[in-house]
């Protein structure tokens, strides 16, 4: 039932919440919404374990074959508990900010991370497409209503682009569906699938477009920083921190176990794009004056290793991307409080326009600096586990493609220092901005939510384990499923 609950929780509160017309205690819902979800998300990493309380499947549309059918395994408690801590942390870390219709917007917000958690837990690919549906809509919505000056046009380009993955995704799981001996949307029929090599070759792009544009992956990445930008803040961290995450998820889930044989014929090609767009964000990141779109960029860097990653098919690399896909959430959201706090003290994101501000807010600038220096993984944070499982994932002494690879990634880790240490040097400490008003320094909901993201990277940097616990047999069961690519020949 913990997966039934981790949906229906966000689901019934943000029902609930389109009815209450105060914002604070709109607000103030939501916290607890959020915080009544991240309790059912630790109860099933810690009290609720067994399988009878993970897993649940009830009849839904038996007609079509389907089932509601959810459950949870490593991969899925990974990113449950992503999006149960997120949200917290973005209601108090926007706490200080003013919507508009308030009680629309969290209730959207709400029934979006009921849409997440339904595509974290989905074990059927019907009830999968729902929620993947379920959870971009709100989406729409958020941006087109609470988003900047050009929302209608940026959002009406991220429709477009999920449309179009959406489509071809429902038409990859309708086409697989018609190949199962009991005509099942089951993901453990579709795991029995014998799909023959050439099939395989061109199903997989149905559904890794899709993923791809989620994600964001180079050359479908061009909706990510215009939307970012024009979003709401408290959204964006949702669409950066968790929402990619669906991504990474539909390729360790449904593409590589499915069509093993297509991740092994496009396993040169898929890692040289998303490090290509590794180097190009990086160093768009590095040409940036825009807070929201350096973070935005930096965003798809990070997301670039992961695929390649996860495309090099050995448990060092799909353990690293597991650990990474929840410590790159929680590091990236951190940016995005300090980037909104910044806007709302001093009016501006211009980097050119700012300088100086660890005079006037000493504290915001020490998280700042700590958040920055786990996001491009130094040592002792939580970002430097993942990233080094996925380099030695990456790294293969015995292949030379891979060995370029891998130093195409090395040198967007250096890029990612590069623009990142000169973001922290031109806003904190470079020279003060005469014009600059006084913001002060922060306040209480913004010294929780920051200090909360500073304990779990020192928490995630320094004892890991319990990361690498909860991943360890969901990457070891992925590299059984794939090792039939390293057997069956091509025709």
């Amino acid at each position: 039932m913990i997966a039934v609950l981790l949906i229906l929780v966000p689901l019934l509160t943000g029902l609930i919440t389109f009815f209450i017309k105060d914002e604070k205690a709109a607000r103030f819902w939501t916290l607890l919404s959020s915080l009544g979800t991240l309790a059912v998300s630790l109860l099933g990493l810690t009290v609720m374990k067994s399988a009878a309380d993970l897993h649940f499947s009830a009849p839904w549309i038996q007609p079509l074959g389907t089932t509601f059918t959810v459950g949870l395994d490593g991969l899925g408690q990974v990113l449950c508990l992503l999006t149960a801590v997120s949200y917290p942390l973005v209601v108090i870390g926007t706490w200080q900010s003013s919507y508009k219709k308030a009680s629309n917007y969290f209730a959207l917000m709400l029934l979006a991370q009921a849409g997440l958690m339904g595509v974290f837990v989905a074990l059927d690919a019907l009830v999968f497409y729902f929620f993947w549906e379920l959870a971009l809509i709100p989406m729409y919505f958020l941006c087109s209503q609470w988003g900047g000056e050009k929302r209608i046009r940026v959002t009406f380009k991220f429709f477009i682009y999920t449309f179009i993955g959406s489509l071809l995704m429902l038409i990859g799981i309708l086409y697989l569906q018609s190949l199962t001996p009991d005509h099942s949307f089951s993901l453990k029929s579709f795991y029995e699938l014998q799909i023959p090599y050439n099939t395989q070759v061109w199903v997989f792009w149905l559904f890794f477009l899709a993923f791809a544009i989620k994600m964001p992956v180079f050359p479908f990445h061009t909706w990510q920083p215009d939307t970012y930008e024009q979003a709401p803040t408290g959204t964006t961290m949702i669409l950066s921190g968790v929402m990619v995450k669906m991504g990474l998820l539909g390729l360790l889930r449904w593409i590589l176990p499915v069509m093993p044989m297509a991740v092994d014929h496009w396993s040169y090609f898929i890692p040289a794009l998303s490090l290509i767009g590794l180097i190009y964000a990086s160093l768009i990141a590095i040409r940036q004056d825009d807070l929201k779109r350096l973070v935005a960029y930096s965003s798809i860097a990070h997301i670039g290793m992961m695929v390649a990653a996860v495309f090099a098919v050995n448990q060092y690399g799909f353990q690293g991307v597991m650990i990474q896909m929840f410590n790159h959430g929680i590091n990236i959201i951190g940016l995005w409080v300090v980037v909104e706090i910044i806007e709302r003290r001093y009016g501006t994101r211009k980097i050119s326009e700012l300088g100086g501000l660890a005079l006037q807010a000493p504290v915001m600038t020490i998280f700042l600096v700590i958040i920055a220096l786990a996001n491009i993984a130094l040592p002792l944070t939580n970002a430097f586990v993942g990233e080094f499982l996925m380099f030695n994932g990456l790294f293969n002494i015995q292949n030379q493609y891979y060995l370029w690879l891998t130093i195409m990634a090395g040198m967007g880790v250096i890029l990612g220092a590069v623009y990142t240490l000169n973001m922290i040097r031109k806003v904190f400490y470079g020279e003060a901005r005469t014009g600059l008003v006084a913001g002060g320094d922060l306040k209480w909901s913004e010294q929780l939510a920051l200090g909360i993201i500073v304990i779990l990277i020192f928490v995630g940097g320094v004892y890991p384990q319990w990361l690498l616990n909860i991943t360890e047999s969901a990457s070891t069961e992925l590299v059984n499923k794939m090792e039939i690519i390293r057997y069956v020949a091509k025709p």
